[in-house]
């Protein structure tokens, strides 16, 4: 009657939401103020001036056509060169507009290049922590996923493992630094090193395997470099989105970057072209690309992101839990204080502490914070955070 797949994915929702859903629930019976909700990547800083700004010239001067009428499926031809010049004046690169492929956001970048790479048999990989949308992602394509398993004194890559995934199926290998859930930025060390690595399988194998870069939040980054991987490894393509730097998680508005240094570029581009269109991507909201375009490579104040982090990475080490240091992004990854991280979570429940269980992230054992809440919410949160530990014995 109906596809058994399909009705699985929109009946058994995600635990971030599901989560959220709950915290929007018990915030009608107990009160909004008493709920610490921990789960979801929205962003609490208001969406700068300058794209309100934007926005509301655009309505105004703009043709109507021009703001509300279709534009070409790769996107406004002008809207693309000017986002190409303006990842040029950051990152030193070279590309013309027909290296940009505009998306409705992140989620529809990458599933676009899962999509128009996919073929039968082929496997992604990719290294938890994760979000776990790829395994949805990669699957609906028709591929495997494949995920390397953490390393969680750093966060960064175990190559060891890496190596023993990779063989003649693999098709692309999916990286997401600055990395949700953990905060992790890969290093130039690891970024030189995963190159090396693909570019050793392509010589020894002749195997083109896609390094695929999500990128939402490449500009939470906190006093450290996140390097432009296209510098690193020619076979890359970049999936980025407006929707965490400038606050816009509604409105769906990001590209992908496609080389001209890919291999069988114009295969590739057309490929991303097709993949779009089964996917019924007509075009990304023609507004909200002259948004983009006025506003791309505007400085964004990150500071109550990074006040926040530090706020509860301090009170959270203060209460006796272990975490890693985040780099970037709005996310802290603690360890939990127990071996089974769904108990944990159920836990801390019980305090309307509503946070996501680590193996949902392919990192069992962890939990993830998301603070890009009130800062008040966090203050007030810490107290509950130190009731949970002296439970445990902290």
């Amino acid at each position: 009657m109906v596809s058994a797949k399909m009705y699985e994915l929109g009946t058994k929702k995600s635990t971030i939401r599901t989560i959220f859903e709950f915290g929007r629930k018990r915030a009608a019976e107990v009160g909004e103020e008493n709920i610490f909700d921990f789960s979801l990547g929205n962003p609490n800083v208001p969406t700068p001036d300058f794209v309100r700004d934007a926005a509301i010239e655009i309505l105004q001067t703009y043709e109507p056509a021009q703001v509300h009428g279709y534009t070409v499926a790769p996107g406004n031809p002008l809207v693309r060169e000017a986002l190409a010049q303006s990842i040029n004046d950051r990152f030193g690169t070279h590309f013309v507009g027909k290296n940009i492929f505009v998306t409705s956001g992140a989620a529809a970048a990458i599933t676009i290049c899962f999509k128009a790479l996919a073929e039968p048999g082929d496997e992604f990989i990719t290294f938890a922590p994760y979000f776990p949308e790829y395994k949805v992602f990669v699957e609906s394509v028709g591929a495997t996923l494949k995920v390397v398993k953490p390393r969680p004194d750093d966060w960064q890559i175990d190559f060891d493992d890496f190596r023993k995934l990779l063989n003649d199926k693999t098709k692309a290998v999916i990286i997401n630094s600055p990395n949700n859930p953990s905060g992790a930025v890969y290093s130039r060390e690891t970024i030189a090193k995963l190159a090396a690595m693909l570019e050793y399988q392509f010589n020894q194998y002749g195997r083109k395997i896609f390094l695929i870069c999500d990128e939402p939040y490449r500009e939470l980054a906190y006093g450290v470099d996140v390097p432009w991987v296209t510098d690193f490894y020619w076979n890359t393509l970049v999936c980025y989105s407006y929707s965490k730097s400038f606050s816009l998680p509604g409105e769906r508005i990001g590209y992908i970057v496609v080389p001209n240094a890919v291999d069988d570029f114009d295969k590739v581009f057309g490929a991303i072209a097709g993949a779009a269109r089964v996917l019924t991507h007509v075009n990304a909201p023609s507004l909200w690309q002259l948004v983009a375009a006025k506003c791309a490579g505007q400085k964004i104040d990150i500071s109550p992101y990074a006040h926040n982090g530090k706020l509860l990475y301090d009170g959270l080490i203060a209460a006796g839990f272990e975490c890693v240091k985040p780099q970037g992004a709005f996310y802290l990854f603690p360890k939990a204080l127990e071996e089974d991280d769904y108990a944990f979570c159920e836990r801390a429940r019980r305090y309307d502490l509503l946070l996501v269980p680590g193996a949902d992230f392919g990192a069992p054992g962890y939990f993830r914070a998301a603070y890009c809440i009130k800062t008040e919410t966090i203050e007030r949160s810490l107290p509950l955070f130190k009731k949970l530990a002296e439970e445990y014995g902290v």
